[in-house]
């Protein structure tokens, strides 16, 4: 399904194939023999997600452009069943596996594997080549590559990073931070109200 949003409709290649369960939302580019499977969400929600040719979104991916960071994925590149990638750019021939995820700002080199169910956090740097093994969490620049187990080395890094400031704008420490963002990313994407099938 095709759907205007902010008054932008996505612009589909005439070789790329969307499955009739997936969601292609505003600002959104599909290049050359893209295929979405079902289940996909597209969705520019205030940045442009362009996908490169030949590329393959599987089952239940998300991907999302955000306001700070437009999506850029490349070409020859798999975002595996139930993948997340939200405003990060994914050079050409890199796999991100099943329930891998990628979050705002990071940049992922050329033919670079994020292995099942891991994690390439906030503004994240991954140079050409680069393993993300299975499970494990990449963070930083230079990126820290470890297990889940490090949690307190891992923390160190990611608080660094401020999720909370960088993404929303909102100091950690606020009391009622859960409060302020959800009532201003509820904000945000109430403008799906309007949003029309095309």
């Amino acid at each position: 399904m095709l759907y205007e949003h902010d008054g932008v409709e996505p612009s589909i290649h005439p070789t790329a194939v969307v499955a009739p369960s997936a969601v292609v939302s505003g600002d959104v580019t599909l290049e050359e023999g893209v295929q979405v499977l079902h289940g996909a969400v597209i969705t520019s929600e205030g940045g442009k997600v362009t996908i490169g040719a030949h590329t393959i979104v599987m089952e239940n991916a998300v991907i999302r452009g955000v306001a700070s960071d437009a999506v850029r994925i490349g070409d020859h590149c798999l975002v595996g069943p139930h993948a997340y990638v939200s405003g990060a750019v994914i050079e050409p021939e890199v796999f991100l596996a099943t329930g891998s995820r990628v979050f705002n700002g990071a940049r992922i080199g050329r033919r670079s594997e994020v292995r099942i169910n891991a994690i390439v956090h906030l503004r994240t740097e991954l140079a050409e080549g680069s393993v993300v093994p299975i499970g494990w969490v990449a963070i930083g620049a230079p990126p820290l590559i470890a297990s889940p187990d490090r949690h307190e080395e891992i923390w160190a890094k990611q608080r660094e990073l401020d999720f909370p400031e960088y993404v929303f704008g909102l100091d950690r420490d606020t009391p009622d931070l859960m409060v302020q963002l959800t009532e201003r990313y509820a904000t945000r994407l109430a403008s799906h109200a309007d949003d029309e099938e095309i």
